[in-house]
């Protein structure tokens, strides 16, 4: 059994790449692992101010959900993370929370990273410099693994990816962790 951890940056509950969260989750489940999903909106997370006082002591000098959550990104086997396209990258939500794990970011190892993105493009490119956001931050991470990339492409309107088969790909892609 692997401990799974969603890390949802759709900022709409429910919306398409939240679904897809949800799907994942379902296959995952279905297979055995242990699963969570964190909606990264509903937390309350400041931005790095880059005052580097985690350096000396390993702890973020801001007081908030972060914490908690990193300390879940460290336990996890398996790191899913979620974005909608947004100006052909992840959306703010995301980006703060990974930005956030400089204060123990060489804890967070030997990870395997899926990523789901969605976007009212059709056009699989319009998803490249996003998945190169998720890319550069495994990057980061010390045996870091990319085990599978899901697109949600052409759903703008909250609920379009439903029936797609971005639903499919990530239910099996959930049950084949």
């Amino acid at each position: 059994m692997k401990k799974v951890l969603i890390l949802s940056g759709s900022p709409r509950k429910h919306g398409n790449s939240d679904i897809l969260c949800d799907e994942f989750a379902k296959g995952a489940i279905l297979a055995g692992h242990e699963v969570e999903k964190i909606r990264v909106a509903e937390k309350k997370i400041g931005y790095c101010l880059g005052c580097y006082a985690c350096k000396s002591t390993g702890v973020c000098a801001i007081k908030d959900d972060m914490a908690e959550i990193l300390q879940k990104m460290i336990d996890a086997d398996v790191l899913v993370l979620a974005s909608p396209v947004y100006f052909y990258s992840i959306d703010a939500q995301l980006k703060t929370l990974i930005d956030r794990t400089v204060a123990r970011w060489l804890e967070v190892k030997n990870k395997e990273f899926y990523y789901i993105v969605t976007a009212a493009d059709e056009e699989l490119s319009s998803a490249e410099t996003t998945l190169a956001c998720f890319r550069g931050y495994a990057d980061c991470v010390e045996g870091a693994r990319e085990m599978g990339v899901i697109c949600g492409m052409g759903a703008y309107e909250k609920g379009e990816i439903v029936g797609s088969p971005a639903m499919t790909e990530a239910f099996e892609m959930g049950r084949s962790v």
